[in-house]
Order: structure tokens, then sequence, then C-alpha cells
């Protein structure tokens, strides 16, 4: 999706991206939804949650279309990975969460590998670095919401609410810069869309499915598409500071990944038949 976010170019503005992406990304969600169970799978009676929700995932959308535009395309996607860096520490205050030293020390480095993601000639941050950091924010402040609704909504109706509010919102600033598209471009503004409501989707499932330290891994592996999509299409090539750090970050996420399940299945141990198991957020979500 990133990619073809990308190959666009400059040409259509964020707030048409937005709302392609979102339009058509209902276009899954509403098959699945037939398949599953109807409308009742969307019934909720805490719109507010999903307005927080939606507010926060539409500014991560904004601020990560437009860094991808002015970064390479692996450097774009691998700042996305500090949101679970935020969400450890934004977690202490909004969920009330510990935070013990293992993951202290893990959070450490990877916002030392960050700093090295961001610095990689020692000179001022770019603004597409900091964009790309606002994204990464929101996606955190997103994923928290997602996380205090798990209780009482279906994955389906936080799916489906959140892509709503992007058609309408990407909607509302049609008016005042929207390109009408080729038939090149057509076929690409959908592809976006259905590319980034399949992928929500099918990773909500695998969280799902499977504990997240296993799951993760296979997510970080979008770094390799990307780095492979960059050099190939457009010959961009990471210098090697930034692929220290890009490292970093990966290997800091997974040791809290890996810490979380632990501990989950040390309290599982320690609470039989009193313990739920609450899956770990996922490191990207729309």
């Amino acid at each position: 999706m990133f990619a073809l976010i990308k190959k666009l170019g400059s040409e259509y503005p964020v707030g048409q991206i937005v709302f392609v992406r979102s339009l058509f990304a209902l276009l899954p969600v509403l098959w699945l939804v037939r398949r599953l169970g109807g409308c009742r799978l969307l019934r909720t009676e805490r719109p507010g949650a999903h307005l927080r929700r939606s507010v926060a995932g539409l500014s991560s959308l904004f601020f990560s279309f437009t860094a991808v535009g002015m970064l390479p395309l692996a450097t774009a996607t691998a700042l996305g990975y500090a949101a679970p860096l935020f969400i450890t520490l934004f977690a202490i205050p909004l969920l009330g969460e510990s935070i013990r030293l293992h993951r202290l020390i893990a959070v450490i480095l990877g916002f030392g590998g960050v700093l090295l993601m961001t610095h990689p000639d020692g000179r001022s941050i770019s603004p597409g670095v900091l964009i790309a950091l606002a994204g990464a924010v929101a996606t955190a402040f997103a994923l928290i919401s997602i996380r205090q609704m798990r209780d009482t909504e279906t994955s389906m109706a936080i799916v489906f609410y959140f892509s709503l509010s992007g058609t309408v919102v990407g909607a509302a600033t049609l008016p005042f810069s929207a390109v009408w598209p080729t038939l090149t471009d057509l076929p690409i503004l959908v592809a976006i869309g259905v590319l980034g409501g399949a992928a929500q989707l099918l990773l909500t499932k695998a969280y799902q499915m499977a504990p997240a330290s296993v799951v993760a891994p296979f997510e970080y592996a979008t770094f390799l598409f990307a780095f492979l999509l960059g050099l190939l299409v457009w010959h961009e090539m990471p210098v090697p500071i930034e692929l220290a750090g890009i490292a970093i970050v990966i290997a800091s996420n997974l040791c809290i990944a890996m810490y979380e399940q632990l501990a989950g299945v040390s309290l599982k141990l320690r609470l039989p038949g009193k313990w739920h198991p609450v899956p770990t957020i996922r490191a990207r979500n729309d």
C-alpha cells in the first residue's frame, strides 16, 4: 500500500488518498460482516470511544501518507515501528500499567535506534522524519484506544467505524483539493484501499489466532518488502547507520512482545481459571 502511495507521488492530495483508502477498505469489511453475522456485529454503545480511536487513527494516516512521499520507503516504514515504544510509555498514565526494568531497557534502546534513524548524517532532523514520528505517536494513541474498547466492541465494528470516519473526513477535503484520477491511476487508488482494509483485517485475525511473540516477527517483515521495493523501483538505499537504527528498533520491539507474552503465561499459571489472555497491541494499525 505504501509503495502504491509513493508511486502516485504528489499528484494527489493526502486527503484524497485517505478518502480512497477508507472508502475501498469498506469493501472487504462489509463482505466479512455479511458472512459472519450481519449488522449485529456493528452495534455499539460507545460512539465516543470510536470517535477518539478514529481521530487518532486518521491523524496517523495523514501523517504516515505524507511521510511516505518525503522519505525513502524503507525509512518511512521503519519509523512507524516507533509506535510500540510510545505505547509502552503512554500506557502508564492512560491505562494505569506499570513498566518493569526489562521493558524500560528495551524502550530506551529502541529510542536510541530511532535517534540513529533520524540523524543518519549528524545534521538536523528532516521534516519528513518529524512527520513520520508524529504518525507513530498518533498510531500509539489509536492502538491504546483499541485496547480500551476490547471488552465491549467487536473487531469488525472497530475497523468499520474507522473506515467510515476516514471516508467522511476524506470526502470533506475533496471540494478543496481533489484531482480527477486518470484511467491509469484509478486502479492504483482502488488497490490502495482494498490492500489497506484487507491487511487490517488479516492482522487482526492473526493476533487473535496466535501469540503476539509469534506474529510480530512476520509483521516486521514489512521492512524487508519496503527495502526491496525502494531499492528496485526508486533505487533507495538506507545508509549503514540507518540500518543499524532500524535493527535496534525491531529488536527492542520483539523483546517487548516476548516479555509481555511470557508475563501473560506466568500470570495464567498463578491464577488458574481466573485469567483471560489479552492480545498484545500490534505494532501497526491504521
